[in-house]
């Protein structure tokens, strides 16, 4: 896979990079459109993902009669609906930045209250901690095993 195809294959969403213009104030009306639009089509896309997932299970389901294509079949369908959950909950902290941007908070790092970054939230769309409080964030993790 060429690197291209790499980077290409692991973004869920494709966008273009908002232009910030000399002077703008952070978060103004422009910058908040380009990020609900990225979360409104990030979202449109999991929820056509999830719909193409109980498709394929509705249509693939079959009672095999030999117990490793059962398993193989059973092995498949797991996978599928953890991924399905992880997304589920992806969903929910896109339900929630949409929030933020409605009460006029998105943008702004929930511990500190600093401003996130135009290019950490195209990177994150659902980022609520600025870059400094996710490090430390990461770090207590980590100590605390």
């Amino acid at each position: 896979m060429t690197e291209t195809a790499k980077t290409e294959a692991s973004t869920p969403f494709s966008f273009t990079p908002y232009e910030e213009k000399s002077g703008e104030e952070y978060m103004n009306e422009a910058q908040l459109e380009h990020f609900e639009k990225i979360l409104r089509n990030w979202k449109a896309d999991l929820m056509q993902e999830v719909d193409r997932t109980v498709h394929h299970m509705q249509d693939d389901a079959a009672n095999f009669p030999d117990p490793n294509d059962r398993a193989t079949q059973e092995s498949e369908f797991s996978l599928e609906l953890r991924t399905r959950d992880r997304e589920r909950k992806l969903i929910k902290k896109i339900d929630e930045a949409l929030k933020e941007i409605e009460a006029g908070d998105y943008g702004y790092c929930e511990s500190c209250g600093v401003e996130i970054g135009i290019r950490r939230l195209e990177a994150r769309p659902t980022a609520t901690l600025c870059i400094d409080c996710k490090t430390l964030d990461e770090l207590r993790e980590k100590q605390m095993g």
